[in-house]
């Protein structure tokens, strides 16, 4: 994928659909259809405010099925998913992105072919760190190859350092590995973020993996990828090239309240400030 034209701005902001517990998931309601038949609802009046309030694009991902699978998720979280993509794309024109919690990016790759979407989010795309789940290994010799046999232009952005892991390697290994990410498991885009959902990333971590990407000769974009507020978002796009915001667009500030359109307008009109 060409990252600018996809979004028609160098500095996009991607808004977050968290979606609420699909079917199956601990804490979805006893009802299958009516958990389904929520999940689609607010994903379609999520995708409306964001549209409404201006950011560039969508990210849509089961955030309500936590404890989330570490790695192969099964085929009614797919078809749970892939449901709620549909009615986000046939709510806005904007580019949609996929992530399938916690690390399938291969899930969140058919999806995206399905449903015609532009990006996926991979959280370990290369390297392995230690999460919630255990340790998480990076597929990106599957996911990659996947892309090919489907035949489709959908990117992956990959996080680096991911939020709510930590490392297995060397203290140090971090920036560096943004090359490995970037050159050696072709992301079409890195992701830095904070220790956790609606955590602010480290000032001196996002400019590290921006100075390394220099220093490779890289131009893969760099997007924060948590903790965005009105607040920080014209310094973070001052060196960053984009970010994926969820939490500071929801009502009240809370990560899985509905969004608020007002919320995402101040947002858009504070990163005007910068790019």
């Amino acid at each position: 994928m060409e990252f600018e034209s996809t979004f028609g701005t160098a500095a996009p902001l991607l808004g977050m659909v968290h979606l609420p517990p699909l079917p199956g998931a601990p804490r979805a309601p006893d009802d299958g259809r009516a958990a389904m038949r929520a999940a689609i609802d607010r994903a379609a009046s999520d995708a409306r405010a964001l549209d409404r309030g201006g950011v560039d694009g969508v990210v849509i991902e089961n955030f309500g099925d936590a404890p989330f699978y570490p790695d192969e998720v099964p085929p009614h979280v797919v078809a749970g998913v892939t449901r709620a993509a549909t009615a986000v794309a046939a709510e806005t024109d904007l580019p949609l992105g996929v992530n399938v919690l916690r690390n399938d990016a291969e899930a969140a790759l058919s999806v995206a072919a399905a449903v015609d979407a532009d990006f996926v989010r991979a959280n370990v795309h290369t390297g392995a760190r230690v999460t919630d789940q255990g340790i998480l290994q990076g597929r990106a010799h599957e996911t990659l190859r996947l892309r090919e046999r489907l035949g489709v232009d959908v990117g992956v952005f990959a996080d680096t350092d991911v939020k709510h892991s930590a490392p297995l390697t060397p203290e140090g290994y971090t920036a560096e590995s943004f090359a490995d990410t970037a050159e050696r498991g072709l992301a079409d885009a890195v992701i830095a973020s904070g220790s956790g959902t609606g955590e602010a990333v480290d000032a001196g971590a996002l400019e590290s993996v921006v100075a390394e990407r220099e220093r490779h000769g890289l131009d893969t974009p760099v997007l924060v990828g948590s903790g965005v507020t009105p607040e920080t978002v014209a310094d973070l796009l001052s060196v960053a090239d984009g970010a994926i915001v969820g939490t500071a667009l929801k009502a009240g500030g809370e990560t899985t309240a509905p969004v608020d359109a007002d919320r995402v307008a101040d947002l858009v009109a504070a990163a005007d400030e910068a790019r």
